[in-house]
C-alpha cells in the first residue's frame, strides 16, 4: 500500500488522515499559485534622518500590529547593527580595503606564509564584493565536523505558527575573531599593500561550522522554542500573532 493512500485494501473506505490538517492560509496568500511573495514595507527606526535604520515589515499587518512591533524595534534598536562600526564582535572566549581597515578586521602584513588572490565579484544587486581564493589554504585544513541544523526540522518547526520574524545577521561571519595563531594565514594580497584578516571570513573552509557553534553557544536555551536558526539566518517565531 502506497504511504499516500487514503483508501483500504478491502472495502475501499477513506482512512482517517495521520498529520493534523493543515492550518488556513491568510486570505491575501490564496491566490491559487504556488507560491505567494510576502510584500514589505520599509521602515525607519532611526530619529535622525540623516541616518537611516531600515527594516522591512508586513504590509498586512493590522495597524495595532504594526505599531506595537515597530515601538518594539525602536525600543531595542540598540541590539541591531547597519555598518561595520556598530558591530561589537563576539567575545573571544566563546568590501573595500579602506572599510575593513577603518574596521580594524584586516591589518597589514609583510612576510606571510600564506598569500591568496582576491577576485572582485558583482552581487544581483550591482554591488561590487572582494572575494579572497583560499582554496589551497582550505585544502590543506581539516574538516570541522559540527553538525548543521536538519532543514526538514526546522521547516517543519516553523510550520503552522501565528507569526514569524526573519533576522539575517549583518555581516554575521566578521562578528567572530581569528584566531591569533592562525590569523596570518588568511594574508592575500592587494594592489596596495598585503594584509590579513583579524576576523573569519566567508570563505574559509570551516566558517559554517564556526558560525553554527557560536550561535548554539549564543542562543542554546532559545532555539527550537522561540528561535529557529541556520548558521546566520534567524527566525523568531509565535504559536499566535498577539504574542509574538
Amino acid at each position: 500500500m502506497q504511504a499516500d493512500s487514503r483508501e483500504s485494501l478491502e472495502g475501499k473506505t477513506p482512512l482517517p488522515c495521520p498529520f493534523q490538517e493543515p492550518m488556513t492560509a491568510p486570505k491575501h496568500m490564496q491566490d491559487g499559485s504556488t507560491a505567494v511573495a510576502e510584500q514589505l514595507e520599509t521602515i525607519d527606526l532611526s530619529n535622525d534622518p540623516s541616518v537611516p535604520r531600515p527594516i522591512s515589515v508586513s504590509v498586512h499587518l493590522t495597524g495595532e500590529e504594526k505599531e506595537a512591533l515597530v515601538s518594539l524595534l525602536k525600543e531595542f534598536r540598540d541590539v541591531f547593527a547597519w555598518s561595520y562600526e556598530e558591530m561589537p564582535g563576539l567575545n573571544s572566549n566563546l568590501v573595500e580595503i579602506e572599510k575593513l581597515l577603518a574596521a580594524r578586521f584586516i591589518k597589514p602584513i609583510k612576510h606571510p606564509t600564506w598569500l591568496a588572490n582576491v577576485v572582485p565579484v558583482k552581487k544581483k544587486t550591482g554591488v561590487i564584493r572582494i572575494c579572497t581564493d583560499y582554496r589551497d589554504l582550505n585544502r590543506a585544513c581539516s574538516n570541522d565536523e559540527f553538525p548543521l541544523p536538519n532543514m526538514d526540522i526546522l521547516i517543519d518547526s516553523t510550520s503552522g505558527q501565528g507569526f514569524l520574524s526573519f533576522m539575517d545577521v549583518f555581516s554575521g561571519y566578521n562578528q567572530i575573531k581569528m584566531s591569533p595563531k592562525d590569523a596570518k594565514k588568511t594574508a592575500f594580497r592587494t594592489p596596495y599593500e598585503n594584509f590579513y584578516s583579524k576576523v573569519m571570513l566567508f570563505g574559509l573552509k570551516n566558517a559554517g561550522a564556526t558560525y553554527q557553534r557560536a550561535m548554539m553557544a549564543v542562543f542554546h536555551d532559545m532555539m527550537g522554542k522561540e528561535v529557529e536558526d541556520y548558521v546566520d539566518d534567524l527566525v523568531v517565531k509565535s504559536k499566535t500573532r498577539g504574542s509574538h
